[in-house]
C-alpha cells in the first residue's frame, strides 16, 4: 500500500505512523531523511538538494520528487510505502500523482490525523518543551492548516481522503486506521480478482 500520512505537530503521527509501518511492513519515505542520506552518499541530486537547504530555502518540487522517485524504484518499496513530510503543496501532491500512475502504482489512501487546537496545545505544552508554548504551538498549528488544507482538497476530490479523530486515545485511534487500511486492501483484493475474471 502507498499511504500519505497528515497530521499537526503533536496529533501523534510518529506514534501512529510507527504502528503502521510495522502492520503493513512497508518501508518510510521521510523527504527530510532521504535528502540527508542523497548528501551523505555523495549523489548528484543530494549535492543540488543541500545547496538550497544550507540556504534555509525550500527544496524544488523537481528535485524532491528526483529523490522520491529513485527510492520508490528500490525492490523494498515494491510493496508500498508510508510518505511522511511529503507532500506539503497541492503541486507536489499532483506531481507525486503524475509519477505514480505513470509507474501504475498509484496512491491507496491519504490519512489525516485530525484533532482539536485546544486539545493539541494541550498535549504539546505538557511536554514542556521551549518551542511548545501556547502562542507559539498556536501559530504551527495556523501554518500547518494553511500549508496541509489545499492539499487535503486535492485528495478529497480524487476520493482518497480519510479522516481519523485524533482527539481519541492512542489505541482507538489505531484501531480507525487499522480499519480504513484493511477496507482498502479488502476492496483493492476484490477489484484484482474481478478484473483476473475478465
Amino acid at each position: 500500500m502507498r499511504i500519505v500520512f497528515v497530521g499537526p505537530p503533536g496529533a501523534g503521527k510518529g506514534t501512529q505512523s510507527k504502528w503502521l509501518l510495522g502492520y503493513l511492513g512497508i518501508p518510510h519515505l521521510s523527504t527530510g531523511d532521504m535528502l540527508r542520506q542523497a548528501y551523505n552518499d555523495g549523489t548528484r541530486l543530494g549535492r543540488l538538494a543541500h545547496q538550497y537547504i544550507v540556504k534555509g530555502q525550500l527544496v524544488p518540487d523537481a528535485i524532491v520528487l528526483e529523490i522520491v522517485g529513485e527510492r520508490l524504484e528500490r525492490p523494498e518499496c515494491d510493496n508500498g510505502a508510508l510518505f511522511d513530510g511529503f507532500p506539503r503543496t497541492a503541486g507536489q501532491a499532483r506531481a507525486l500523482d503524475e509519477f505514480l500512475l505513470e509507474r501504475g502504482k498509484p496512491l491507496d489512501a491519504v490519512l489525516e490525523m485530525r484533532v482539536d487546537e485546544q486539545q493539541l496545545i494541550e498535549r504539546l505544552t505538557n511536554r514542556g518543551r521551549d518551542d511548545d508554548r501556547p502562542e507559539i504551538v498556536h501559530q504551527r498549528f495556523e501554518i500547518y492548516r494553511r500549508k496541509t488544507e489545499p492539499i487535503l482538497k486535492y485528495y478529497q476530490q480524487r476520493g482518497l481522503l480519510f479522516t481519523i479523530d485524533a482527539n481519541k486515545p492512542q489505541d482507538e485511534v489505531s484501531n480507525q486506521i487499522k480499519r480504513i487500511v484493511d477496507a482498502i486492501r479488502a476492496a483493492t483484493a476484490t477489484q484484482q480478482a474481478t478484473e483476473l475474471d475478465d
